[in-house]
């Protein structure tokens, strides 16, 4: 999500988080159309309704909590990180497992030790891998995409794995990378479009510099060892780079202010491994994309990241 903002209040930021986002979500849509609009609205709804329910049983203020817009944006995230076809009961149970056990019972926002969207990703990803790994193969309208969604009647829609998935199945078959296409134009918009809106949160001052790009170097320097090692086998670098949700991870998903690392050593340490992992994951894992799973191994080590990279005391 984001660092910090001197000048502006919790709701402001999270706005700023949303306004970034625009361009990566004006992507998907573009190519992958109205599903990617409505499990957004779904999320976004569901979010509302899980954590004010929550805090009401609880007899807490509802109020507060949903204006800070922390619920709403770990809900798009989580939305924009599902296959834009997916059921609709997909991203319901994916966000009310992030709003709940991702966050409300740690106490709320600034007390949750993971990332909600990446926790409630990562429980769909395990439950439900067929649902969580069919992706679009073409825009679809409105209609077709609430016939899809919904199950309303049979509707043909060309689908399939994501790019990094079948390159990863092709390799397992014995295939060589220079036979693929591993060159996916829709997720390299997708990518740039986050990039661009990572960076306007860093001119804004929104996150700070060191966890996207210590991210984006650890992916960079792990790839190209793998890649000098056999070309064959392994993606270069700027395939991992433009590929999956490498920018989401980089610009929006490390850079949650509660579940990362606080101190300036500790984000690039913290930012550098996640991307080593990613890499790392993607190759050598069960599953295409390692974004979710490398930010949440790496949750459990801000502790620990913290505590050796405190600033020296002016003086000791």
């Amino acid at each position: 999500m984001m660092m910090h903002s001197n000048a502006l209040n919790t709701n402001q930021i999270m706005r700023q988080v949303i306004y970034a986002l625009v361009l990566g979500i004006g992507a998907a849509y573009y190519f992958f159309g109205w599903g990617v609009i409505l499990q957004i609205t779904l999320a976004v709804v569901t979010a509302v309704v899980v954590e004010s329910t929550f805090l009401s049983l609880r007899k807490l203020p509802v109020k507060p909590a949903i204006s800070d817009g922390s619920a709403i944006l770990s809900a798009i995230l989580l939305a924009i990180s599902i296959p834009s076809i997916a059921p609709w009961w997909i991203v319901v149970v994916g966000v009310t497992f992030a709003i709940i056990f991702g966050k409300q019972l740690y106490g709320g926002l600034g007390n949750n030790p993971f990332n909600p969207a990446m926790l409630g990703y990562a429980f769909l990803l395990i439950s439900y891998p067929l649902q969580m790994t069919t992706w679009a193969g073409e825009f679809l309208n409105l209609s077709q995409a609430i016939d899809v969604i919904f199950n309303l009647t049979s509707v043909d829609v060309l689908s399939g794995a994501t790019q990094l998935d079948e390159v990863k199945t092709q390799l397992a078959l014995g295939k060589i990378v220079s036979e693929l296409d591993v060159h996916s134009i829709s997720q390299a918009w997708i990518n740039a479009g986050f990039l661009l809106g990572g960076l306007y949160l860093i001119v804004r001052k929104i996150i700070t510099w060191h966890i996207p790009v210590a991210f984006i170097i650890g992916m960079v320097v792990i790839s190209s060892m793998l890649y000098f090692i056999n070309d064959q086998i392994y993606l270069p670098m700027q395939n991992h780079l433009m590929l999956g949700a490498t920018m989401l991870g980089a610009f929006f998903i490390a850079t949650d202010p509660v579940s990362a690392s606080t101190t300036p050593k500790g984000r690039l340490i913290y930012g550098f491994l996640i991307g080593v992992l990613v890499v790392v994951i993607r190759v050598f894992g069960g599953y295409p994309d390692g974004v979710a799973f490398a930010v949440l191994l790496m949750n459990i080590t801000v502790p620990l990241i913290d505590y050796y990279t405190q600033p020296k005391v002016f003086g000791k």
